[in-house]
């Protein structure tokens, strides 16, 4: 039997700087609420480690779904993390040492009693861009390096390719690159910070034209609708936060032969939620720290993913205690 009442933590970036019509964060805390469990909001700067314990200064919130007034705080207090029932790890990146040291406080909250969606040491090993490495019959020609010539013996071989970094999103420091054109040594240079860092070039997808697709995982299950991220006219990002619009679409069956392929990584590393991006036929990254599109795709299909993410959750917690 699971806990009658079931306490949800969230962290999170700042809750009154989100965008409610579009936040996939807040879906889920609708879903929670409605099920009548208790929520609890904290962001990275709350959390601590005393002696080895998992605390964090966490404030009650209730959410409404509401564009104007989506949220209300109270007063706070210093708890341990493990006393939640649910931990929600929800903040954005960039996945850098910060985010890893938040990982840290995280897993200790896991092993005193809470369960952390998704698993803090997944989100430490499968970096959303690196981790298709272990996938490689799902996507282009991929390379990570921080050898510009390495990127630019690849650019010769692709003739065009796409550069991006390992820890941004939302489409931030992505470039394409064409054999002969112009600015390739300065991208390059700033991309690998002279050979300092690792970056990601993957073969240009001319499919990006019809769309850069969201696949949401449930527990290793796709949701049967995909979100097509459609870039802007001049723009080769299809990335919402840069402009593209989007489309829902029904799965393909190359897209649920490439969700089967990642699915068993995921369940291993005890992902619970994971958006893949697919472009065309090609899977170019794995999303497992902040997936979103669940509004949109709520709102076009008439589905409740987030309340799906929920009824699998609590499964987890049925399982833990019975």
């Amino acid at each position: 039997m699971r806990p009658s009442a079931v306490r949800l933590g969230v962290v999170m970036d700042p809750i009154w700087e989100i965008k409610p019509i579009k936040d996939s964060t807040l879906a889920m805390l609708l879903a929670a609420q409605r099920r009548g469990w208790e929520l609890i909001y904290m962001e990275m700067g709350d959390l601590l480690l005393r002696d080895g314990a998992a605390l964090a200064h966490m404030r009650p919130v209730e959410v409404r779904d509401d564009l104007e007034d989506w949220c209300s705080l109270g007063e706070g207090e210093t708890q341990p993390l493990g006393d939640l029932d649910v931990v929600l790890m929800r903040k954005d990146p960039p996945f850098d040492l910060e985010y890893i040291y938040a990982t840290y406080v995280l897993e200790r909250a896991q092993e005193q009693g809470a369960l952390v969606v998704n698993h803090p040491r997944a989100l430490r090993d499968a970096n959303e861009k690196a981790y298709t490495a272990w996938f490689p019959q799902c996507c282009p020609p991929t390379l990570i390096t921080r050898s510009e010539s390495k990127i630019r013996e690849f650019l010769a071989e692709q003739t065009k390719i796409v550069v991006k970094p390992l820890d941004g999103m939302g489409g931030k420091s992505i470039f394409v690159l064409e054999q002969g054109g112009d600015n390739v040594g300065v991208v390059l240079e700033t991309m690998t910070d002279y050979g300092r860092r690792f970056s990601m070039a993957q073969r240009f997808i001319p499919e990006i034209r019809a769309g850069d697709k969201r696949i949401l995982l449930i527990d290793g299950e796709p949701v049967p609708f995909a979100l097509a991220r459609i870039p802007a006219e001049g723009e080769s990002r299809g990335n919402l936060a840069v402009g593209a619009t989007s489309q829902g679409r029904p799965l393909s069956d190359r897209d649920r032969w490439i969700a089967a392929q990642v699915a068993p990584g995921l369940r291993k590393l005890g992902v619970a939620f994971a958006g893949l991006d697919v472009i065309g036929a090609s899977l170019t990254e794995i999303n497992i720290t902040s997936p979103t599109c669940i509004r949109e795709l709520d709102r076009e299909f008439d589905l409740d993913i987030a309340g799906d993410l929920m009824g699998a959750i609590e499964a987890r917690l049925t399982a833990q205690t019975s």
